[in-house]
């Protein structure tokens, strides 16, 4: 990690920071996604209630918060961005079919694809109807931009799904469009409700981006590293669904014919019955793929923190800080 003169911040104090505002957060997307149709209430309120650590949010709040900013409006968009990022999940375990999301049974296994397709269509909606609210065409500019790429990294992961041959530069393309955008649009919209200069809403939008792409990349490898327990969905999920991450792109330059072909088996038959799981990790831990990404999870950090200097010390300041230490040495 970085050295900064800025003195770090524990949990529990980043968190006292915004605790209020994100129970207030909570209220309006339990209010504001109650549709006419009893089924999209329940999954939204289902969703809401099944955890999630509301980072997008808590970002938002604490970039508007160190641009100087605590009022109304970084409330009803901390529930935009909470919303727009339940929409894409939603949409996600469809597409995934996923059985389970956050140890529970995932949305499309309760309700259907069909509703839940239209659910998670309405929740975007409702997200751009609540944002529309404010008035401002800056924010629906970024919102929009935003939904756009979160659609073209859908569609990208769809093409490349299988594919063993999938490059770094594709994929941190994608990481770009699926995660880093979010948190980026998360930080400058607590800029731009400030009424931050362009300089300082930049440096903001570079430093959730940064965080953003860290996030995913230790995410990614969570995904074998951690258990199901504290994963909340099995290990090894993404390759069993033809998702090559970073770690195994980069252990699949080194591998031999034989080890690559283990991994194809994975892929094409969506199951480590051909090659068990701890010998997929151990290919990954033989090539140092996990350290490797690790390292570069480690430089987005450092970069991010980066962004930070210009602007004026805060106890907000020392929480977009302290938020850098989390994200790569996390459980789940």
């Amino acid at each position: 990690m970085p050295t900064i003169n800025t003195p770090s911040m524990s949990r529990r104090e980043v968190q006292a920071l915004f605790a209020e505002d994100l129970k207030r957060v909570e209220k309006a997307i339990g209010t504001d996604t109650i549709c006419s149709v009893e089924a999209v209430t329940a999954i939204s309120h289902h969703l809401q209630k099944s955890g999630g650590k509301r980072l997008r949010p808590a970002l938002l709040l604490l970039a508007s918060g160190a641009c100087g900013y605590t009022g109304d409006a970084a409330i009803r968009l901390g529930a935009v961005v909470e919303i727009i990022h339940t929409a894409t999940l939603v949409h996600d375990d469809v597409i995934d079919k996923a059985d389970v999301r956050r140890g529970k049974p995932s949305i499309n296994l309760r309700w259907g694809n069909q509703t839940s397709v239209l659910a998670g269509d309405w929740l975007y909606m409702q997200a751009f109807n609540l944002a529309l609210r404010e008035r401002n065409f800056s924010v629906l500019d970024l919102l929009i931009e935003l939904t756009q790429m979160m659609v073209e990294g859908e569609l990208m992961q769809l093409e490349w799904l299988g594919r063993l041959d999938v490059t770094e530069d594709e994929h941190l393309s994608l990481v770009h469009r699926k995660t880093a955008y979010l948190f980026s649009v998360c930080a400058r919209l607590g800029a731009i409700l400030a009424g931050a200069d362009a300089k300082d809403e930049q440096r903001l939008g570079d430093y959730g981006w940064n965080l953003g792409m860290a996030f995913q990349l230790a995410d990614d490898l969570l995904d074998f590293t951690a258990s199901e327990r504290v994963l909340g969905k099995p290990v090894g999920n993404d390759l069993r669904e033809g998702k090559v991450t970073l770690s195994m792109i980069l252990a699949l330059k080194q591998c031999t014919p034989a080890e690559r072909e283990s991994v194809r088996r994975v892929v094409t038959e969506q199951s480590y019955d051909a090659a068990p799981f701890r010998s997929v990790l151990g290919l990954l831990e033989k090539y140092g793929a996990i350290e490797r990404v690790r390292v570069r999870a480690l430089d987005y950090i450092e970069n991010a923190t980066a962004q930070l200097t210009s602007l004026p010390e805060s106890n907000y300041k020392r929480a977009l800080y302290s938020v850098t230490e989390w994200v790569v040495d996390r459980e789940s």
